[in-house]
Parts: structure tokens; C-alpha cells; sequence
């Protein structure tokens, strides 16, 4: 026989189906109760829905693809617009038919992006219940930047098949077609073939993932119960004031005026300010301002980080410039945007969250971009104001404090940087006195503000050059305080060092938990790229372990709160923080309770410390 490890060698790729394909399309009910006998009978189904081109709080299900066994699927057309649509069974009688198996606690879902799917039968009262396997979060979990998580990118990279795309049957840009005007033929073709993919590459990651323990449990623990809580979180959305938006919106109209007049002034002429011409020719020609950098074509760039730049210098015309173009993005993405996303059944906003696109497995969000309200600036925060608590309900806000230092002091042993959170210091201020060396009583604002861009900034892997820049010294001056800091804490120097050995050795990183973030650039013999790679390496576990937890926290929150007695919903994950709706009398008992909870999420060996709040709206309640 052959070598033992050879054999593992091939048994760690999974195997491909390789048969022919049958792809069939129901129309009549005997089909259907044939199909219905067959699943009664499997272990595990795969299912793709395809609907109209709405929202999720507003999508209608067009049709149904099923699959049980590699290579064969079924499509049930039911809302198709066609001509032959007269041969389609009704919603209603599927639904009716599919319903005790897509609630049944025995038989395994298989799907991408199941959190659609539950969205989708929640409107025709049907529970997505039992185990659930999803092959976007597979693909994320094992591997989140080898490809986009995206069914046609995953077929291809894992099962090397080009699939049809949704271009190829519908068209492209303002033709497209929805999928209700789509020929039932083309439009089985395309989702029994999807739902034939869905299938097989469950398979192939269920493989790879049983290899991995630790991926397994991120997996298993942490994403696919997270997916459950966002999508009670996206049902339940939020209330907003909308007329205090619309003031708002009216407030910084009159501010951006206010700044054009005085950009015009300056300028001792009128122009556009959003035009990079006109600009340059005032900025470098007019007022002679120093060039930092040009354009590919020569000309003096004008781009966000040049104003910055200037603004940071003292020049007064970029620095409304750039006050200008703050506040025009925060009117255009939120004061005047969120009203308009107002539901019109629920009377909420309800934003999407996805787990399978931030490289360190934190959340992002989209329609609206919860995570980006800006909150250095006073406009910014009150944005918050708008979002609020209704009648006889009060908002709990609860963060994280200062988590990824916790974890750093976690994960790099330090014993000064332990020491520090175990007698509940206030860190920033421990850092400046080390650093600048002087009493922790006598630490200045200014001297803690410079510690607290030390302790993130190193974090984030920043050079003395970065930090020079951040706190407004000169780099030789920079350089010393990070090495006295390294003096100070030299656990978190050899953690660094450490960690950036280990990712050029394995290619990738971990979390405290085993999520792995791969670095593709990590032995780059692009200088630049290389040195962004050990950046991103130092800081990922910690980003990374930040995102579990919280991660984590939702869902042991979501797992008590049905049952704890209190009258609360959870309502939005930004960051750090979890904001949970709460009947009025109960907001101080439940803010008690709901950080007690959060502190169970993790043990490290420093403190978990979460803040509450609360409030008649999110502003006031963090």
C-alpha cells in the first residue's frame, strides 16, 4: 500500500461530482407530491429562492429551486409574468406543501446567504428551522479575501465550472429584466443549476472545514448562529425621526452656504467648489498654496488627502474645503436619505448586515451604513438624536471599553499592560505617564490624547513617520516615545515581532478564537504591499477577536432575552456595541443584566469592561 500521509494528502481535496446533469421544471401538483415524497425521505435539502427586485422587507417569491442529490434540481415556477405562465402552480399550494419540511428540526438547509431565505418565507409565515449549513459563510470562514463570496466566483474558484451568470439570461443595466419577466425555461435553467451548485459545494466546504477544528467552531458557534440574530435584527429595524432629520438637512444647508460664501471670500472670486480645476487654479495658482502632490497628468492634485494635508498646515480656505465636503456627505447619505428609507408597512428602517465582507470578520452594514455615522464631529453624532426609542420605550446602548487594547493585552502577555486594566487604570493615561515620563497625576489632556494615538496607532501597526504626523511632532521626537513605549511594554514588542514572523511562516494570522485571515502579500517583494501585510497582520487578530466577541455576545443575548421577563428586542450592532430596545420601567434592570451578559462573552485575562446607556434616543443613550 501506499504511504499513509499520501493518501491524507488526497483525501484533504474533497471530491468533485463529475456525473451528467437533470435539471427539471415542476408546473403540475403530481410532480410536486412526488418531489414532497422524495424529501420526506432525504437527510439534507438545498434551496434557492428567487423573487422580485425589492428590498427583503419587500420581495416576493417569483420561484423555487431544490436540490437533494449532486447534479440533479428542480425549479417551481409560481409568479413568472410569461406567456406560458398559465403552467405555474400557486405560491400558496407550495408554500403550503414545502412548509412542515422548512420548519422541520431533522432535515439540514442548505443555502447561500440563508438569511434572504428567511426573510422571504417570514413573509408567508413559514420558521426556517432545524440545521442550517450556508455556503457563503463557509467560503468566508475558510478563506475571506481567496475570492468574492458570491455563488458564480465560489463555482468557479472551488469547482472550477463556470455557471450562468444573471446577465447572461436578463440582460444588462437599465434592460435588465426583473426575474418575474423572465421565460420560465431560461429562469429554471439558471436556478436549478445555482441550487445544483449550492449543493455541491456544501460539500466540498463541509470537507475542508471538518479538517480545521477551530474553523469548524467559528463556523458552526459563531457564524451561522450570528446570521440568525441579524436577521431578527434586520426584521425588527428601527425607528426614526424623521421631521428632526429633515431639520437637520435644513441646518446643514444653511452651514454649507454659510462655508461657500466664505470659500469665495477668501478665494476673492466665485467658483465651484466641487470642481478639481477651479480648484487648483485658486489653491496653487491664486493663493499659492504648496503642491504636495500632482496627478498622473502633472497638474496639483486636489484629492482628500492633499487638503488634509493643507489643513492640517493651517491653510484656512482647505480647511473649510474640507469642513464643506464632511458635512455635504453627511447630508446626502443620512439627513436627507434616511427618511426616505422608511418602510412604508413597519414604519422602520431596517438596514442590511453582512457577515462575509470584512476581511477580519467584523460586521458591515448597507441601505443604511450603520457602522459609518460619523461620530468625531457634532453633526455626525447628531444623527444619532434621530434615532429613537417609540412610545413607553427607552434605547440601552452597551460597548465594549477599549477592547482591542484589552485583547493586545491579552495576547501579548505584557505584564505592565495587564497590571494596568487588572487595577482598572485608566490606560491612556498610564501609557502618557510612561511615555512622557511623568506622575500619572500630572498626565495633561494633551499628553493623554498623544498616549491614546500611541496605544491605537501601534495597534494599527503605525510607523514614528504616521505618528509624527498624528500628534504633530517631529518623527525623531515620535520615534522616541515608541520606543520608550516598547521600553515600557516590551511583551507588545515581542508580540509584534512574534506575529509577524508567524504570518510569513503560515501565510496567514489567527484570532483568539481560530478565525484565520490570510495575507497573500506577506512575503510580497513589493515593499509597500509587504509592509501593509505586516500591518494588517499585527492588527488583525486583534480586530479579528474584537469582531468574535461581540460576535459572540449577540448571540447569548438574543439566547436570553426571550426568556428573561423583559419587554426588549435587539435592535443594531455598531462596532463595539449592541442597542437594545426596552420597556421604560425596565431600562435600568435590563442595562444591569445586558452588560453582565457581554462580560460572559469572553474570558481574557484582563477585564471585559462594558459601558451602558440609556435614553429616549441613541445619542442620549451612549
Amino acid at each position: 500500500s501506499e504511504d499513509a500521509s499520501d493518501s491524507n494528502e488526497l483525501a484533504a481535496e474533497p471530491e468533485l461530482y463529475q456525473g451528467p446533469v437533470d435539471y427539471q421544471t415542476i408546473t403540475d401538483e403530481s410532480q410536486l407530491q412526488t418531489w414532497i415524497a422524495v424529501i420526506n425521505q432525504a437527510d439534507r435539502v438545498a434551496i434557492r429562492v428567487e423573487t422580485t427586485a425589492a428590498g427583503y422587507m419587500d420581495a416576493e417569491l417569483v420561484g423555487l429551486a431544490i436540490s437533494i442529490e449532486l447534479g440533479a434540481a428542480v425549479y417551481i415556477p409560481m409568479a413568472h409574468e410569461a406567456a406560458e405562465s398559465s403552467q405555474q402552480l400557486t405560491r400558496d399550494l407550495v408554500l403550503d406543501a414545502l412548509k412542515p419540511h422548512l420548519e422541520s428540526n431533522r432535515l439540514v438547509k442548505i443555502g447561500h446567504d440563508l438569511k434572504q431565505l428567511m426573510h422571504l418565507l417570514a413573509k408567508y409565515d413559514i420558521r426556517l428551522l432545524g440545521p442550517q449549513q450556508d455556503i457563503q459563510l463557509a467560503s468566508y470562514v475558510l478563506n475571506s479575501v481567496a475570492s468574492k463570496h458570491d455563488l458564480n466566483s465560489l463555482t468557479l474558484k472551488y469547482l472550477g465550472e463556470s455557471s450562468i451568470s444573471y446577465e447572461d439570461i436578463a440582460g444588462k443595466g437599465v434592460k435588465q429584466l426583473s426575474f418575474e419577466q423572465l421565460e420560465i425555461a431560461k429562469a429554471a435553467e439558471y436556478a436549478a443549476q445555482a441550487v445544483d451548485m449550492t449543493l455541491r459545494l456544501q460539500g466540498y466546504f463541509s470537507a475542508m472545514l471538518q479538517q480545521t477544528d477551530d474553523l469548524n467552531t467559528v463556523y458552526s458557534k459563531i457564524e451561522i448562529p450570528a446570521q440568525r440574530v441579524l436577521w431578527q435584527m434586520e426584521q425588527q429595524g428601527a425607528l426614526i425621526d424623521s421631521d428632526l432629520l429633515l431639520q437637520q438637512s435644513h441646518d446643514l444647508e444653511q452651514r454649507l452656504q454659510q462655508l461657500e460664501r466664505q470659500s469665495h471670500d477668501i478665494a476673492g472670486q466665485v467658483f465651484n467648489l466641487g470642481s478639481p480645476k477651479q480648484l487648483g487654479d485658486i489653491l496653487f495658482n491664486q493663493l499659492e498654496l504648496p503642491v504636495i502632490k500632482k496627478t498622473p497628468k502633472g497638474a496639483p492634485s486636489t484629492a482628500e488627502e492633499v487638503l488634509q494635508e493643507l489643513a492640517q498646515q493651517g491653510y484656512e480656505l482647505p480647511q473649510l474645503l474640507m469642513e464643506h465636503r464632511g458635512l455635504a456627505k453627511l447630508k446626502s447619505t443620512y439627513t436627507d436619505k434616511l427618511p426616505l428609507m422608511v418602510n412604508s408597512r413597519t414604519q422602520r428602517i431596517h438596514t442590511s448586515y453582512h457577515q462575509a465582507v470584512a476581511a477580519t470578520g467584523r460586521l458591515s452594514s448597507s441601505d443604511p451604513n450603520l457602522q459609518n455615522i460619523p461620530i468625531r464631529s457634532d453633526e455626525g453624532r447628531k444623527i444619532r438624536q434621530a434615532f429613537i426609542a417609540p412610545a413607553g420605550y427607552r434605547l440601552v446602548a452597551a460597548d465594549y471599553s477599549q477592547i482591542e487594547l484589552r485583547i493586545m493585552a491579552h495576547l501579548s502577555d505584557d505584564p505592565g499592560l495587564l497590571k494596568a486594566f487588572a487595577d482598572d487604570r485608566d490606560v491612556h493615561r498610564a501609557t502618557a505617564a510612561e511615555v512622557f515620563q511623568v506622575a500619572e497625576a500630572e498626565v495633561s489632556d494633551n499628553q493623554r490624547r498623544s498616549a491614546k494615538a500611541i496605544n491605537f496607532g501601534l495597534i494599527y501597526g503605525m510607523s514614528a513617520f504616521g505618528l509624527a504626523k498624528q500628534i504633530g511632532v517631529g518623527r525623531g521626537e515620535a520615534q522616541e516615545y515608541v520606543n520608550r513605549y516598547f521600553e515600557r511594554y516590551p511583551g507588545v514588542k515581542e508580540y509584534m515581532e512574534r506575529t509577524r514572523e508567524q504570518a510569513k511562516e503560515q501565510g496567514y494570522v489567527e484570532t483568539l478564537f481560530g478565525r484565520r485571515l490570510y495575507l497573500p502579500e506577506i512575503r510580497s517583494r513589493n515593499v509597500p504591499r509587504r509592509q501593509h501585510a505586516e500591518r494588517t497582520a499585527i492588527n488583525a487578530p486583534m480586530q479579528g477577536t474584537a469582531a468574535d466577541i461581540i460576535k459572540k455576545a449577540m448571540i447569548r443575548v438574543q439566547d436570553w432575552l426571550p426568556g428573561s421577563g423583559f419587554d426588549a428586542q435587539l435592535l443594531m450592532q455598531v462596532h463595539d456595541e449592541l442597542i437594545v430596545q426596552v420597556r421604560e420601567d425596565q431600562a435600568q434592570a435590563l442595562a444591569l443584566e445586558l452588560t453582565t451578559q457581554m462580560q460572559c462573552a469572553a474570558a481574557l485575562k484582563v477585564p471585559l469592561v462594558v459601558d451602558a446607556g440609556i435614553g429616549q434616543h441613541w445619542h442620549d443613550a451612549h
